[in-house]
C-alpha cells in the first residue's frame, strides 16, 4: 500500500504526506481541494490551464507558482484573456512567476477563446463534465492510478474540435482527478469518496448530479 499515515493520524499517499519541498501546500491541496468538484466556467478554464502549464513539470511547482498565474491571467477570467495580444504575451514570458512557455502561454489565450465560443452550446462545463464515467477507479496503490482512460481520449478529441490546445488525454485525465469526475484517492486514503459523487467502491452516489 502507498499511503502514508501521518502525525494527525489520516491517511494519505506519499506525494501529499507534508514532508519536502512543498509539502504543506500539496498536503493542503490535497486535504481540502483536489478531487472536489469544480462545475463554473472560470474554476474549469483555471485547472485546465494549470494542467496544461503542469505538462513536463511537477504539479508542485505549478501549485507554488498559482497565485502568479492567476495574477498574470486575470484571474483566468475567459473573456479577459481572450483579449491579450503579443504585448501581453511579451509580458508574460518576462513574468518569473509563473512558467515562462511561450506555447503554453498562447495556448492559454486560444483557450479562452475557445471557452467563451462554447457558451451558445452549453458552455465548458457542459461539455467537460459530459464525459464523467459510468464508474471510477478504485486503486490501492499508486502503481493502480491510471494516466489515461476512454473518457479522457474522447474528452481530448472533444476539446482539440472545439479549438483547445495542450489538451492531450493525460492532461484530460488529471483534469477529470482534479475536479472530481473521477476519484482517484487510494482506498485506504482518508479521502476516498470525499466529493460526494463517488462510493469508495467505485460506484457513483445515486442522487449525486450526473452533469
Amino acid at each position: 500500500m502507498d499511503v502514508v499515515v501521518g502525525e494527525d493520524g489520516l491517511a494519505r499517499p506519499a506525494w501529499a504526506d507534508g514532508r519536502g519541498a512543498h509539502g504543506e501546500l500539496l498536503r493542503s491541496y490535497y486535504d481540502t481541494e483536489w478531487g472536489m468538484p469544480v462545475r463554473d466556467e472560470r474554476g474549469l478554464f483555471e485547472r485546465l490551464s494549470l494542467e496544461a502549464f503542469q505538462s513536463g513539470l511537477s504539479w508542485a511547482t505549478i501549485l507554488a507558482k498559482r497565485e502568479a498565474f492567476r495574477a498574470a491571467f486575470a484571474g483566468f477570467d475567459p473573456d479577459v484573456v481572450a483579449t491579450y495580444g503579443e504585448g501581453e504575451v511579451a509580458r508574460l514570458m518576462q513574468d518569473a512567476g509563473i512558467v515562462r512557455n511561450r506555447a503554453k502561454i498562447e495556448a492559454t489565450i486560444r483557450n479562452a477563446g475557445a471557452t467563451i465560443s462554447l457558451r451558445d452550446e452549453g458552455g465548458l462545463p457542459q461539455l467537460i463534465w459530459s464525459y464523467r464515467p459510468d464508474r471510477t477507479p478504485t486503486p490501492r496503490t499508486m502503481a493502480d492510478v491510471p494516466t489515461t482512460s476512454d473518457e479522457s481520449r474522447a474528452l481530448a478529441r472533444e476539446l482539440k474540435r472545439r479549438g483547445f490546445a495542450f489538451v492531450g488525454p493525460t492532461t484530460a485525465f488529471a483534469l477529470m482527478e482534479a475536479v472530481g469526475m473521477v476519484d482517484t484517492h487510494l482506498l485506504d486514503s482518508h479521502r476516498r469518496g470525499s466529493s460526494g459523487l463517488w462510493r469508495a467502491d467505485g460506484m457513483p452516489v445515486e442522487d449525486g448530479p450526473r452533469e
